[in-house]
């Protein structure tokens, strides 16, 4: 059982990994991702894998493995906010050189690691973003990925082809929500793309399973 904490988005939030915890006191409004294959019992409800929602003032049960978001809530000038982040990350360009975030208003936070498992914030801070379509994530074989909306709105994004033209799907984000997962059972993904509503801040959680060569969690 453990409760650690991850200095990824210090001093903006808190952001807790917890891990085979059969109760864990939630007080102030925190942002709950579960990221292991048994469902977190929630009062009468229960939240699955790669799932989340807006938790307060509750206990939570069986909890496997998770992300806790603390204090998303309490900045109460986001735009200030947004600036005094983009201060502090870095261009996520610089730190991926991928080309399609070349000349973007896109940071990353630091990456906490895992090893199968990766944590890492972005702050998306023009609207449109245009971070551009894609299907492959770099440094990757197989990877599972979902995004939670923090800060801010957003909408996840897929198309037939690479080509907006071509959107079939597309999923609003506010504080707390996650899209569903996009990959297929061999780890294929649509052409898709994350998109800012507002400036905001997303949490990317990577699953990466091709160490093992397994499609399912």
């Amino acid at each position: 059982m453990s409760v650690e904490a991850l200095d990824i988005a210090e001093p903006f939030f808190t952001v807790k990994w917890l891990r085979g915890e059969s109760d864990h006191t939630v007080g102030a409004r925190s942002i709950l991702v579960n990221v292991s294959d048994r469902p977190i019992a929630i009062e009468n409800q229960s939240l699955g894998f790669f799932q989340s929602m807006v938790v307060t003032n509750t206990d939570l049960k069986g909890v496997d493995g998770a992300v806790l978001v603390e204090r998303f809530a309490d900045h109460p000038d986001e735009a200030a906010l947004l600036e005094e982040i983009s201060q502090v990350w870095r261009l996520a360009y610089d730190v991926r050189r991928e080309e399609r975030l070349k000349g973007r208003s896109f940071w990353m936070s630091p990456k906490a690691d895992f090893g199968e498992l990766k944590f890492s914030m972005y702050l998306a801070g023009s609207v449109p973003l245009n971070v551009g379509l894609h299907k492959t994530h770099v440094g990757f074989d197989h990877l599972k990925e979902v995004h939670t909306q923090i800060v801010g709105y957003g909408k996840m994004q897929q198309c037939r082809e690479r080509d907006l033209g071509t959107l079939y799907l597309e999923e609003p984000m506010a504080p707390g929500a996650s899209h569903r997962p996009m990959y297929d059972r061999h780890g294929n993904y649509p052409w898709h793309q994350y998109e800012t509503i507002t400036p905001g801040i997303f949490m990317a959680i990577e699953l990466d399973t091709g160490a093992r060569g397994d499609p399912h969690v």
